[in-house]
């Protein structure tokens, strides 16, 4: 028998083509293939706690604090890959912009006083190809980022010459299919974790160099991670706390984005490397309010002035889409 919401699902979606159709024919012309589809729209929040392995949504924060509605210089679809960094008394957050006349991802900026409360600026980086996931960080009193820009077939790092507002390319670090270039510096060497397969999200590879500018040698152990879903893609900025390293993986099975897990790596040299997945984590689940019911997928966090922890974080739900195939 079929349940009740697979019903309710079925009906929506005849009438919606119904109603395509019915459209195409009084407009007089073919308008294409009607098509319904699922589609995650993702916003952007705020997550606090005593570490960044218990944090969840603080009462005095109405989640989510950026959506695609606060964009106010292109029209857009949807806001996600949230990074942070705080700069004097001013938090400056970078995240994926879906730019819906250009059908492509564009970096956009907000900024806090506190870490809780933010206000829309502008877009910051815009190419010809889709950007995503701006991971953004400081070293030797530059600010550099590197979006993913997998479909150059690279991994491009950019620096800011007037930040927060603009960012001119540096170089190519890296060649192939790259998703999600995540960085990190440990033991007085830079590593860098990218997914391989953007369709699949099953596969970990792992980098090495002694300076950030290269040249990047890929780890003999790397893929560090092949053929699970489950713990692949990044899914957030690396950690490095007292020796301890943590990084974030996006759960995509048996959904893209429904989770975020936690590993620390227990042992890395340019030789070895071991991890394992720490006991509170999944650290993100989807949760009981309405703009992140259906899943989660990256996160920033940091050490606050109190000692606790902030993060930024995102989370999608999904809805039917309703368009016609030409």
């Amino acid at each position: 028998m079929i349940n009740r919401r697979r019903a309710v699902f079925i009906a929506v979606v005849l009438a919606c083509l119904l109603a395509g159709f019915t459209a195409g024919v009084y407009v007089g012309k073919s308008r294409g293939i009607p098509f319904v589809t699922m589609q995650g729209e993702w916003s952007i929040g705020i997550y606090t706690g005593d570490s960044p392995f218990n944090l969840s949504p603080p009462g005095n924060v109405q989640n989510p604090v950026l959506t695609a509605a606060d964009v106010t210089d292109i029209t857009a679809d949807f806001v996600s890959d949230p990074f942070m960094l705080r700069e004097g008394s001013t938090w400056y957050m970078f995240f994926e912009v879906w730019n819906t006349p250009a059908g492509q991802g564009d970096i956009g900026l907000a900024t806090s006083s506190d870490g809780l409360n933010w206000d829309y600026k502008q877009i910051v980086l815009d190419e010809a190809f889709h950007l995503s996931y701006p991971y953004v960080f400081k070293w030797k009193d530059e600010y550099y980022m590197i979006p993913e820009a997998h479909q150059t077939g690279s991994v491009r790092l950019y620096r800011a010459v007037d930040f927060p507002v603009r960012w001119v390319f540096v170089r190519t670090l890296l060649y192939g299919s790259h998703v999600d270039p995540s960085v990190f510096r440990y033991n007085g060497m830079w590593w860098m974790f990218t997914g391989a397969d953007p369709v699949a999200n099953n596969v970990l590879r792992l980098y090495y160099a002694a300076d950030l500018m290269g040249p990047w040698t890929e780890h003999p152990v790397s893929p560090v991670i092949d053929g699970d879903a489950n713990t692949a893609r990044p899914g957030g900025r690396v950690l490095v706390l007292d020796g301890r390293i943590i990084r974030y993986t996006q759960d995509d099975e048996p959904t893209y984005g429904n989770q975020v897990r936690a590993f620390e790596i227990t042992e890395l040299t340019t030789a070895s490397y071991k991890e394992r997945e720490l006991p509170g984590s999944p650290v993100l689940k989807p949760g009981g309010s309405r703009w992140n019911r259906d899943g989660m997928h990256t996160i920033d966090a940091h050490k606050v002035d109190d000692g606790g922890w902030m993060a930024v974080v995102d989370g999608k739900r999904d809805g039917l889409v309703f368009g016609f195939y030409h």
